[in-house]
């Protein structure tokens, strides 16, 4: 995100066509041997993640981990069902990382894990495929790419739109020049949320691993608005619902309008329609501006909605929306898109582009490298800090601070806990 990473990232990219990734744990002897993954929390997301690679041949589940050893012996017992091999089971990821033969790891734990959980299997010599947001705050994702870059590692972004062939058309010909030059991106989402109600601090489950579970988080009593789903909407472990599905969003505008990081950034919202225990706002609306003067602005709806939602771009020559299976056009002052949409058909994987970048020992080979879906998590988290201070702030994509903001510089990072620090020196 900095000049200094980008620097090295063109560095090192200009050398991955000539050489292969070296320091694999198993150097790739043909086309018949496996990739072996570790899968790195079992929820719904891990779930569909061993769902998706036991489709793979040339690629098998040798490891699960989850600190809830509930969730930990089903996500061992589906991979047994599915492949007929018991894969090693652990709460702690660490474990997995240890393991020489496992070759790459799925992240779908919680998001304060996300960035540790990459960089040390960075370190380890793994590749990772990491859920998004792909961090839970700005000094995180950079470390994130440094480590990718560092260990050259193929570390692959969970914004899975990027594999689909209907958005790759769809980007193409609004990058050439099909509604003109593309002054503003707009995304509503308006998925309704419950009261989570309140729940008191209690001690931990039995089942459950408290000290891995919170990690690299600020340590806070258990209580069981946190375990499982809930702990979106409480700062020290979740982005909201603007960190929750937003980087999906973002990433089709910075993909569309080719942007980076803005200059200027509002947002404004509250939890209305019930008191509960949640920190996060329900309703959310938010504008970022970047250096060139064009736009970005998002609405999250959480209480009573119509159906309005989507994605949109706004150009000189006409508008555009994609989603629900289809891309279509309205030129001019049209309100009848084109004839036909331009991109409706499916197609492409997003798994298997990861695993085929891996193969190919190439990072240029993925679709959704970390660096792209930390750029549009980061605008989430921009967002978020906005709302959080309450005004507006100016940001340095540069130097990525907010000058003379000493509240929001805060909310860059997070205070260290001992030993799940994500370092400064990758």
């Amino acid at each position: 995100m900095t000049r200094l990473i980008r620097r090295r990232f063109l560095q090192q990219s200009s050398l991955a066509a000539a050489v292969s990734l070296a320091g694999t744990p198993r150097t790739w002897a043909g086309a018949n041997e496996r990739i072996r993954v570790g899968v790195i929390g079992l929820g719904i997301r891990g779930s569909q993640h061993i769902e998706a690679v036991s489709r793979f041949k040339d690629v098998e589940v040798a490891a699960v981990c989850d600190p809830d050893e509930n969730r930990l012996s089903a996500g061992a017992a589906k991979v047994e069902s599915r492949s007929g091999k018991k894969p090693s089971a652990f709460p702690d990821l660490r474990k997995i990382l240890d393991d020489k033969t496992i070759d790459a790891v799925m992240i779908a734990a919680c998001n304060h894990w996300h960035a540790l959980a990459t960089i040390w299997a960075c370190q380890a010599g793994k590749h990772v495929y990491v859920e998004k947001p792909a961090m839970h705050n700005l000094f995180e994702g950079r470390k994130m790419i440094e480590a990718a870059r560092k260990y050259n590692r193929i570390v692959a972004g969970g914004t899975q739109r990027r594999s689909s062939a209907m958005y790759r058309r769809a980007m193409q010909a609004l990058h050439d020049g099909i509604i003109g030059d593309i002054y503003l991106g707009r995304w509503l989402i308006n998925g309704a949320r419950g009261s989570i109600g309140f729940k008191q601090p209690s001690d931990p489950p039995a089942w459950l691993h408290w000290d891995l579970w919170v990690g690299p988080a600020r340590m806070e009593p258990y209580h069981a608005n946190l375990v499982h789903y809930n702990w979106h909407w409480f700062w020290n472990f979740g982005n909201g619902e603007m960190g929750n599905n937003g980087p999906h969003s973002f990433d089709i505008l910075r993909w569309g309008m080719r942007k980076r990081l803005p200059v200027k950034i509002y947002s404004a919202g509250g939890r209305f329609g019930y008191k509960d225990q949640a920190e996060t706002p329900n309703t959310q609306i938010a504008s970022l501006e970047f250096d060139d003067g064009t736009l970005m602005t998002c609405e999250i709806r959480g209480h009573h909605n119509n159906d309005e939602g989507g994605i949109w771009f706004y150009g000189s020559k006409g508008s555009a929306t994609i989603g629900d299976g289809q891309f279509n056009v309205f030129l001019g002052r049209s309100k009848e898109p084109l004839p036909e949409p331009i991109a409706k058909e499916s197609g492409g994987d997003h798994f298997r582009n990861f695993f085929d970048a891996i193969r190919a020992g190439d990072p240029k080979r993925l679709n959704a490298d970390v660096e792209e879906t930390v750029l549009s998590t980061a605008l989430c988290e921009l967002a978020n800090i906005s709302y959080r201070v309450g005004h507006s702030v100016v940001f340095d994509p540069k130097t990525e601070t907010f000058p003379g903001d000493d509240a929001a510089n805060r909310l860059l990072r997070r205070e260290p806990r001992e030993p799940y620090v994500v370092p400064e020196k990758v």
